[in-house]
């Protein structure tokens, strides 16, 4: 089998692509800044590139046959080129894109991943999309928190159907290596709906902490996140996302366990899994 290039290759979904590959025996590629400081599985190719500068792309994109694309940011200056540059080498693409229905991210993003998906189309490779919909990995953002006993943070009713991100990267990898999946759109997500306030009591029962949920006012959640983020359209959005979630909450889908053939991954084994993150 040709070479498979992933991208975000040391992020939270795709280092477990590149371990899963790896694992396997594949001939796995990582997309990287810095090869001197990736900590890849041996027998892992570590090239330097960055998406955001898509000319230095070159190398790692070649003899590749399939790519496994995970976008840094929302950089929509550079998607035009850097899909030009993949399909220029590559036959297959997997995008890591988001849920259409789901704006919990912001309308910006969404729409920035819908244009990524229109550039892909419009080339002649074979491609899938895998539209996850909460990641389960943003709650880490409460770590400090956590340890505190109290989470503050808005919208403790809006329920999720937050997914680990080693079924997003067991998907990826299965699509990666099995026919039939091109031109698919998959949405995905875990197998429940859990409030935040709920999260963050599983959390503190698997780390051994009471932790208690506390409202914090809109205002003040906007005021740090502008402080976080500096977007006040991508803050406004995410927030207007996340409080759809109190009356209508994430859609549960069944694709993790049709492609895999076993139950996605609590939000409790994710948990679980990142017991030293709050501890």
């Amino acid at each position: 089998m040709s070479t498979i290039l992933v991208t975000g290759a040391t992020g939270n979904v795709g280092k477990h692509v590149v371990s899963q590959l790896a694992g396997a025996g594949l001939p796995v590629r990582a997309l990287v800044r810095d090869p001197g400081r990736a900590q890849l599985p041996e027998g892992v190719e570590a090239v330097k590139g960055d998406l955001t500068v898509p000319e230095t792309l070159e190398p790692a994109l070649k003899d590749v046959e399939s790519v496994f694309l995970i976008w840094p940011g929302f950089a929509a200056e550079t998607a035009a080129p850097v899909v030009k540059a993949i399909a220029a080498h590559a036959r297959r693409v997997v995008y890591l894109s988001a849920d259409v229905e789901d704006l919990a991210d912001g309308e910006e993003a969404t729409l920035f991943h819908q244009e990524v998906e229109r550039l892909i189309r419009h080339t002649r490779m074979s491609w899938t999309f895998l539209r996850p919909g909460g990641f389960a990995a943003n709650t880490l953002g409460w770590a400090d928190q956590i340890r505190q006993g109290v989470v503050h943070w808005p919208y403790g009713e809006a329920r999720r159907a937050l997914i680990h991100e080693k079924d997003i990267a067991a998907v990826a990898v299965h699509v990666l290596t099995s026919a039939g999946h091109g031109g698919a759109r998959y949405a995905l997500s875990g197998p429940d709906q859990l409030s935040q306030a709920e999260q963050a009591r599983i959390i503190g029962e698997v780390v051994g902490r009471e932790v208690r949920w506390a409202e914090l006012p809109l205002a003040a959640a906007r005021e740090q996140l502008l402080a976080a983020w500096g977007d006040a359209r991508f803050v406004d959005g995410a927030l207007a996302g996340w409080g759809a979630f109190v009356d209508t909450p994430e859609r549960i889908t069944d694709t993790v366990p049709k492609l895999l053939g076993r139950p996605a991954l609590t939000f409790r084994e994710w948990a679980a899994d990142h017991v030293a993150d709050f501890s």
